[in-house]
């Protein structure tokens, strides 16, 4: 064991840092600054796959770990969509889910926000076209919010909250 423990600390930190994340080119709607106001101190979402290949899932529950720590500027994960402030939607919209992602924003309390997260969700990604697949999200609920990439980074996610909550210009 110390063996091991010696030959660590003669080999110091071997991991990269994470890359700097490049100004999010999320695209919001006009009224997505008027419907987030009431969440400038807290926003509660819940996630919602539609059909997606998880990566976006993985990178939502990153948020949550020690080094991104978003419940530190306020944002929460909800279990149930009656708890929820935004629907956090992930992954093209499938045949089996379309009924499921309605009845999610049906049952979320109003003023509530709809995210559109990663390139699947946004325009289908690489499932287009796919016999499995009724369309991107906005086609069956209105979209407030996008945040394109396969998958998005955390660091990114986290600039968009932010800037829902008015926390980040």
């Amino acid at each position: 064991m110390f063996r091991i423990l010696r030959k660590s600390l003669k080999t110091g930190i071997v991991t990269g840092r994470y890359p700097e994340s490049p100004e999010s080119e999320a695209g919001a709607s006009p009224t997505a600054g008027q419907k987030a106001r009431p969440f400038r101190r807290s926003l509660t979402i819940r996630e919602v796959d539609t059909g997606s290949c998880n990566a976006c899932e993985m990178e939502m529950n990153a948020l949550m770990n020690p080094i991104y720590d978003a419940e530190r500027f306020g944002v929460h994960i909800a279990a149930s969509p009656r708890h929820a402030d935004a629907l956090v939607v992930t992954g093209p919209v499938t045949v089996n889910m379309e009924k499921a992602l309605k009845e999610a924003y049906r049952t979320t309390p109003d003023p509530k926000l709809v995210i559109a997260l990663g390139d699947c969700a946004c325009d289908c990604g690489m499932f287009k076209g796919s016999y499995g697949v009724t369309g991107p999200v906005e086609r069956h609920v209105p979209v407030d919010v996008k945040v394109p990439g396969c998958p998005p980074r955390p660091a990114e996610i986290l600039q968009v909250l932010q800037r829902l909550q008015g926390q980040r210009d």
